[in-house]
């Protein structure tokens, strides 16, 4: 298996020749990660992790791409693919809650978590979905919820938002324990803000017997071989 990050969130995951996305947002180049996909995961529904006006786009481009997503996400999707008038866009267009099992690209994809972390106590707090691929990756999308029942060998690890702390981030990393470790959500840091990060993210990685590194946008990275 292999990822390559499109800025932020947003992550393509390949195996066997055949390839999906997640977290196609406003803050990444979204033609370019979509490109030969047959499949979209959304977390949720913040535009940094869904542009939907270019997901629409892609839908109606490419007749065999589909889309997975938070069952209200999912039902607004649908909407706007259907005035679009994308083709067969409820055959491809499906929501998902935690507690899942499917295939995606050829991948096992099971569902976790559920909600998105708190940002504050006057706004609403919507749908998110973590997404656990072939029994190997977990992207959490905007939650440090940590996914039960599973073994997971490589985390994509939430390093900057408005909901995030970096001493829960840390403690995210230690639960998950995962051998493999990759910074996203950092698409609003500079590159004194991507130091500190990683500075505390690899020195506990490196505690606990851990990987960390960061990931060149747009280069496409081996699982296993860090």
């Amino acid at each position: 298996m292999e990822i390559t990050k499109f800025n932020h969130s947003c992550i393509r995951v390949g195996s066997g020749g055949r390839s999906l996305v997640i977290d196609p947002g406003t803050f990444s180049p979204v033609e370019r990660a979509l490109e030969g996909a047959e499949a979209i995961l959304a977390t949720h529904v913040h535009a940094d992790h869904l542009d939907l006006d270019a997901v629409v786009a892609a839908l109606g481009r490419e007749k065999k791409l589909v889309f997975h997503g938070p069952t209200a996400l999912a039902a607004s999707v649908l909407a706007a693919a259907t005035e679009a008038g994308v083709a067969d866009a409820a055959a491809r267009i499906h929501g998902v809650g935690p507690g899942e099992v499917f295939e995606a690209a050829g991948m096992e994809i099971s569902t976790h978590g559920g909600m998105h972390a708190v940002i504050h106590h006057s706004l609403p707090v919507v749908a998110n979905i973590g997404y656990f691929v072939d029994r190997t990756l977990y992207h959490p999308g905007d939650s440090y919820q940590v996914p039960e029942g599973i073994e997971v060998a490589t985390l994509l690890v939430p390093a900057h938002a408005p909901w995030a702390k970096i001493g829960e981030t840390i403690e995210f990393l230690s639960m998950v324990n995962a051998a493999e470790n990759f910074p996203i959500h950092d698409g609003l840091l500079n590159a004194r803000g991507l130091s500190l990060v990683d500075g505390h993210l690899g020195r506990v990685a490196a505690e606990h017997g851990l990987g960390y590194s960061r990931i060149p946008n747009e280069t496409p990275v081996v699982l296993g071989e860090r």
